[in-house]
């Protein structure tokens, strides 16, 4: 495999990383009792190093940066490089390991070596945490998903090394328990051909993309839906200026909420005829205004980018890995007044945005950068993130737990990485039949991040009131027959005998005092 040339999506990645804004994909698990090293470090080795060409691989630059990024074999490597041991600072609560993963977020992947490092943390409590990091280069989150599980137990041994091949023991398709796994927007074969069509536009583009993009449209939209989702991503103004957007800084800050229990986030969407994932999503929309209000920003919509699978889901994700996902706008509709408000116009938006084209745009506008210049390729990133505000990831994780040598994985948590100027990340992820949302901040410009997951709670339990009141009975019209009794018809019958009043307000007219007084 040594030699081989960096694909056009990955190289794109590759290059998007700046000081502010590391392209790193963070994964935390944590356990309620400790793990052994020496099978953490076997297990890594068999099911990772053996098994998937990039864990022992750099990255190394063409020359002149003409040639374009290639992966080569390290010469140099040694697990112990990726591999760390340390102890979490007292008292070793969630506290101190939010602000080590907070910490963590700014430290850049040496690239002279293979882009991961996985860290094992004791004293989290009365057991410890795992966290690892991968260049998102490396793979995307659907393919990380599969590399995480083949350290759990329900995992099958891989083949020997002798006798396994890029694909051994993964011909099957999608493992049983990654299946919830796949995301809610499902492409169909025919969508992942588009997206190879859009990348041979982009890519033949090359470098006339950065002055044109319009050239990718022309030479592969095929029909009005996908000529209105190019326009869309080229036309969408600038995100308006809130209290969570400007210019990011270099420390991080990461936090997680409590388990919420699946089956309350399930009831509310029975109750209001929606999906898990719009609640989920009304959730971050609704604490997202209640962080804006307690700053004096609100606006009516908070545009984030939501990241879209475009593999086929009946086929393995290939031992390379890579990145094949594209991502949409989503805006949340923070300017509305109540919580049942909020989840409906999300289900619409989220049901409109099935049926585009836009993921498969960008995953071709992607590929196209990936050929450009580092510094083209600044200015388009620049250009496309100004127009969000956040990224936002919905990831359905395993409905039953995992473990790691009979020790149970306690709770899962992921965050994407933001490119550009991009403040803000939100990661929900269901695992175990509990829901955890995480995000990820820049320090300076959102220093409160805690009151952002705190309201996440406090909105479903707003939604869950909403959407299960039971509904107020209709008032009913009071409708008379003959002799004064109440009837069910709409009117009164002409000449019914209707009640007199037993009482008349001050100063209302009485037709009938004047005509007494005219007799008197």
């Amino acid at each position: 495999m040594s030699g081989e040339r960096v694909s056009a999506a990955d190289a794109a990645w590759l290059h998007m990383d700046r000081p502010t804004n590391l392209m790193v994909i963070n994964a935390l698990l944590w356990f309620d009792a400790p793990l052994d090293r020496t099978v953490l470090a076997k297990r890594i080795e068999s099911r990772w190093i053996d098994q998937y060409p990039r864990f022992r691989q750099r990255v190394v630059e063409g020359r002149l940066g003409l040639l374009g990024p290639h992966w080569e074999d390290d010469p140099r490597f040694a697990l112990e490089n990726h591999l760390h041991h340390l102890a979490l600072p007292a008292p070793g609560d969630q506290d101190a390991l939010q602000a080590f993963v907070g910490d963590m977020m700014s430290v850049p992947i040496d690239r002279t070596k293979p882009l991961w490092q996985v860290y094992l943390v004791e004293g989290y409590g009365s057991g410890c945490a795992v966290l690892i990091r991968v260049h998102h280069s490396v793979a995307d989150g659907i393919a990380m998903a599969q590399v995480v599980w083949s350290l759990t137990d329900d995992a099958p041994e891989p083949p020997a090394k002798e006798d396994s091949d890029p694909d051994s023991g993964r011909r099957g398709g999608w493992p049983s328990q990654l299946t919830p796994l796949v995301p809610l927007t499902r492409p169909a074969r025919a969508v992942v051909a588009t997206s190879w069509r859009v990348t041979g536009a982009a890519v033949a583009s090359g470098r006339g993309l950065a002055a044109h993009p319009s050239r990718v449209g022309n030479a592969a939209a095929t029909g009005w839906d996908d000529a209105t989702a190019l326009a869309k991503l080229v036309f969408t103004p600038p995100e308006a200026r809130t209290a969570v957007t400007g210019e990011t800084v270099v420390a991080k800050r990461a936090l997680w909420s409590d388990p919420i229990p699946l089956d309350d986030v399930k009831a509310i969407g029975r109750a209001a005829g929606a999906t898990v994932n719009d609640v989920l999503l009304a959730g971050v929309t609704g604490a997202l205004r209640r962080y804006l209000e307690a700053h004096g920003t609100v606006v009516d919509n908070i545009r984030t980018l939501v990241p879209v699978n475009l593999r086929p889901l009946d086929r393995p994700v290939p031992a390379t890995l890579g990145n094949k996902f594209g991502l949409v706008f989503l805006d949340l509709p923070v300017g509305l007044d109540t919580s049942l408000a909020r989840l409906g116009e999300l289900s619409r938006r989220m049901a409109a945005i099935k049926n585009s084209p836009q993921g498969v745009m960008t995953f071709g506008l992607l590929t196209g950068i990936g050929h450009t210049p580092m510094q083209v390729e600044k200015a388009i990133v620049d250009f496309f993130t100004a127009k969000a505000s956040a990224v936002v990831s919905n990831v359905p994780g395993p409905r039953a737990p995992w473990s790691i040598d009979g020790v149970p994985v306690a709770g899962i948590i992921a965050w994407v990485p933001r490119s550009g100027d991009v403040p803000l990340g939100v990661c929900v992820f269901t695992y175990g039949g509990n829901v955890y949302v995480g995000i990820a901040v820049d320090a300076d410009l959102v220093p409160e991040p805690q009151t952002i997951v705190a309201a996440f709670r406090d909105e479903l339990d707003t939604l869950m009131r909403q959407a299960t009141k039971p509904a107020e009975a209709p008032v009913r019209p009071r409708v008379w027959r003959r002799g004064g009794r109440q009837a069910d018809d709409e009117g009164p019958p002409p000449g019914a005998d209707l009640p007199t009043p037993l009482a008349r307000p001050v100063g209302e007219h009485d037709p009938g005092k004047q005509v007494r007084r005219r007799r008197a």
